[in-house]
C-alpha cells in the first residue's frame, strides 16, 4: 500500500465508526438478553412484569424516536456536544442498571434505568446512522463499505458484551457490576474518538417525516426491517432460557452467544463483498433462506444437543450478519436520495427495530409463564415444548413473511 493510499485510509476514520458501533450494540441486544434474567434471578421480579415494562418503553419510543430524529436534524453545530452528553447518559444508566442495588422497588428501578439507557441508545443510534449517510457519500465503496465496517464493529461489540458477564463471573462475585463500569469507560472513549466526525450540512433543510413515509420504497424498507428483525428479537429474548432449560446446558450460554455473534461479525464483510459483486436483494434473500433452514433444525433439539445447537448458532449467526449489514445499507442509500440529513429516517428505523424486541418480551414471556415455565427450575415437558416452539417455529414463520416482502420489493425505484 502506497503512502498516499495509507493516508487516505487513515483519513477515512472508519475504525472510529466500528468502535462507536461496538459500544451501541453492547448497550442494545445483550442487555435485552441479560437484564430481564438478571432482575428475575437477583431480585425476584416476575417475567411478566419485566415484559410489560419493556413493552411500555417501546410504546414510549413510538413518540420518542421520531422526536429524537427531529432534534437530530436540527442540532447542526451542537451535534458533537449533544452526542457526548448522550454517551454520558448511556454510561450512567448502565451503571445504575447493573452496578447499583435498587434504592427503590426493583421493578421501578429497572424501568427508570432502562428508560435512560434506551433513550440515550436511541439518540446516539439515530445520530450515528444519520451521520453515516453523509459519510458514505464521500467514501470509496459508499454505503455498503461503511455498513461493513460499522456492522462488523457492532457485532464484535455484541460478542464482548455477551461473554463479559460469563467470563467475569468465573473470577468475581459481581460480574454484572464490573461489566457496567467497563462499558461506561468504553462508551466515553468511543464518544471522544468520534468527535471529529459529528458534522451537519447546514445547506440541507430538515426533512418532514411525512415525506419519508410517503416514499414507497422507504416505507417498504421500514416494514421489512420490522418483520425481519422480529426473528432475532424472539431468539434473543428466549436464548438463555432455551440453553439452560431445553438443552439442559447451564454454563454454555456465554460461549454459544459469542459463537453466534462471532459468526455474524465474521460474515459481515463477506456479505458486503457479495452485495458489491452480485445483486444485494438476491444475496439477502439467500441469507433469509439459510436462516429459515437453521431455525427449522432447532425444532429437533433436546437435552444434551448443545453441540448441534452450536453448529446452528454458526449458520444462523452468519445470516444475521447479512441482515445487519445489507438492510441498513439499503435504507441509508434511500435516505441519501430523499432525506440527506437522515435524522428523521433513522428515528423511524430505530423505532421499528427496537419495537420488535419489546413486542417479543411482552408476548413471549407471559406465554411461557402461562404454560408453566419457570426459569432456573425443572419444567414439565409441555412447558419445554412451548419454549421450543416459541424459539424456533415463530422465527421460521416470521422469516418466511420477510422473504415474501423482500421478493415483492423493487429496490431500484426512483
Amino acid at each position: 500500500m502506497t503512502s498516499v493510499a495509507l493516508k487516505r485510509r487513515l483519513s477515512e476514520r472508519l475504525p472510529a465508526y466500528s468502535g462507536f458501533a461496538a459500544v451501541l450494540s453492547g448497550a442494545g441486544l445483550p442487555i435485552y438478553i441479560y437484564a430481564p434474567k438478571f432482575y428475575a434471578d437477583t431480585y425476584g421480579v416476575s417475567l411478566t412484569a419485566l415484559g410489560a415494562v419493556l413493552f411500555g418503553l417501546r410504546l414510549f419510543d413510538v413518540v420518542q424516536d421520531p422526536v429524537l430524529g427531529w432534534v437530530s436534524e436540527r442540532l447542526r453545530g451542537a451535534r458533537s456536544a449533544a452526542v457526548t452528553a448522550g454517551a454520558v447518559l448511556l454510561a450512567l444508566s448502565m451503571i445504575g442498571l447493573f452496578a447499583i442495588a435498587p434504592p427503590i422497588s426493583p421493578i421501578w428501578w429497572f424501568g427508570l434505568t432502562i428508560t435512560g439507557l434506551f433513550t440515550a441508545f436511541s439518540f446516539l443510534t439515530i445520530n450515528f446512522y444519520a451521520q453515516g449517510v453523509a459519510k458514505a457519500s464521500d467514501l470509496r465503496g459508499g454505503h455498503v463499505r461503511l455498513a461493513a465496517w460499522r456492522e462488523t464493529g457492532a457485532l464484535l461489540g455484541v460478542c464482548i458484551a455477551a461473554v463479559s458477564p460469563t467470563l467475569l463471573g468465573e473470577a468475581f462475585a459481581q460480574p454484572f457490576a464490573l461489566f457496567a463500569w467497563g462499558f461506561a469507560g468504553a462508551a466515553i472513549a468511543a464518544a471522544l474518538a468520534m468527535i471529529p466526525e459529528w458534522r451537519s450540512d447546514g445547506a440541507q433543510s430538515p426533512t418532514p417525516i411525512s415525506h419519508i413515509l410517503k416514499d414507497r420504497l422507504a416505507r417498504r424498507l421500514l416494514i421489512l426491517a420490522l418483520v425481519n428483525a422480529a426473528p432475532l428479537a424472539v431468539s434473543s429474548t428466549l436464548f438463555l432460557f432455551f440453553v439452560e432449560s431445553r438443552l439442559m446446558a447451564p454454563g454454555w450460554e456465554g460461549p454459544l452467544l459469542v459463537l453466534f455473534f462471532l459468526a455474524a461479525a465474521a460474515s459481515a464483510p463477506v456479505w458486503g463483498a457479495l452485495a458489491n459483486r452480485y445483486d444485494a436483494k438476491r444475496v439477502l434473500m439467500g441469507a433469509m433462506v439459510m436462516a429459515i433452514i437453521s431455525f427449522a433444525f432447532v425444532l429437533m433439539l433436546g437435552t444434551g444437543d448443545q453441540w448441534a445447537f452450536a453448529a446452528i448458532c454458526i449458520v444462523s449467526g452468519a445470516t444475521i450478519g447479512a441482515d445487519l449489514t445489507l438492510l441498513p445499507a439499503l435504507f441509508s442509500k434511500r435516505m441519501a436520495q430523499i432525506s440527506p440529513n437522515g435524522g428523521q429516517g433513522f428515528g423511524l428505523w430505530s423505532l421499528v427495530t427496537k419495537f420488535t424486541l419489546a413486542f417479543a418480551a411482552v408476548t413471549l414471556l407471559p406465554v411461557l409463564e402461562l404454560n408453566g415455565f419457570q426459569a432456573g427450575t425443572d419444567n414439565a415437558e409441555t412447558a419445554l415444548w412451548t419454549l421450543t416452539l416459541l424459539y424456533a417455529l415463530v422465527p421460521c414463520v416470521l422469516k418466511l413473511v420477510a422473504l415474501g416482502l423482500l421478493s415483492a420489493t423493487n429496490l431500484k425505484e426512483d
